[in-house]
């Protein structure tokens, strides 16, 4: 008998009701479990309320910029462990150097990216 796994809890915090539904398409695997969040406030109640293995976070969104909502799960004692990926169209030397080197995200992804360039990512990810 196949050995069965817990699914992988990924919180995706966007915008764009429309770039969440591909995120949907890209991620949707039996091994993981999506939970959308339309902007920034909705993505730290549903990062407190799922407790996700992983958060793939946007960085320009109307309520509240993703670097706060960041600073936020990096200063709760119960979500500054949860690896995130920014997923942006924010593409200068500036915010990509911040984003790996300073703020110390787990990648930094900007779009328009490949499938398999988030895909290979979240897998990366989840592994360690």
């Amino acid at each position: 008998m196949a050995k069965r796994t817990t699914p992988k809890r990924i919180v995706c915090i966007e915008d764009d009701e429309d770039f969440l539904e591909l995120l949907k398409l890209i991620l949707d695997q039996d091994n993981t479990e999506l939970i959308t969040a339309n902007g920034g406030a909705s993505g730290l109640r549903a990062v407190q309320e799922h407790h996700p293995d992983l958060v793939l976070l946007d960085l320009m969104m109307n309520d509240m910029h993703g670097w706060e909502v960041y600073m936020k799960l990096r200063s709760g004692t119960d979500t500054k462990d949860i690896p995130v990926i920014v997923v942006t169209a924010m593409d200068t030397h500036y915010d990509r150097t911040f984003g790996v080197n300073i703020a110390k995200v787990a990648d930094y992804i900007t779009k328009p990216f490949l499938p398999s360039q988030l895909r290979q990512s979240v897998d990366t990810v989840l592994a360690n």
